[in-house]
């Protein structure tokens, strides 16, 4: 699911508000600070995907000569290519 990056501060606040009303954290730094912080992680984390498409990208372009040789579909590749990675890495996307 995409989340439009308008939406992270508003994201990211409640999830801050949830933790520190839970008791399960306590902000040591101004709670500006720590909010910042939290759309700085919840950012990266939400990018997994396109850094992993960049790579996809990347794998595939090193053998764009066999791909066009072969008349292979690059779609088909771009996502067999994908999950593979996903699945050896472990990653939630």
């Amino acid at each position: 699911m995409r989340v439009p990056k308008t939406w992270i501060h508003f994201i990211s606040g409640k999830i801050l508000d949830d933790l520190v009303k839970g008791g399960l954290i306590e902000g040591k730094v101004p709670h500006e600070e720590l909010l910042k912080e939290t759309e700085q992680i919840i950012l990266y984390e939400m990018m997994a995907e396109d850094r992993l498409n960049d790579e996809v990208r990347e794998i595939l372009r090193s053998y764009e000569g066999e791909i066009e040789k072969k008349h292979l579909d690059y779609k088909s590749l771009f996502d067999m290519t994908k999950h593979r990675l996903v699945r050896e890495r472990n990653i939630v996307i």
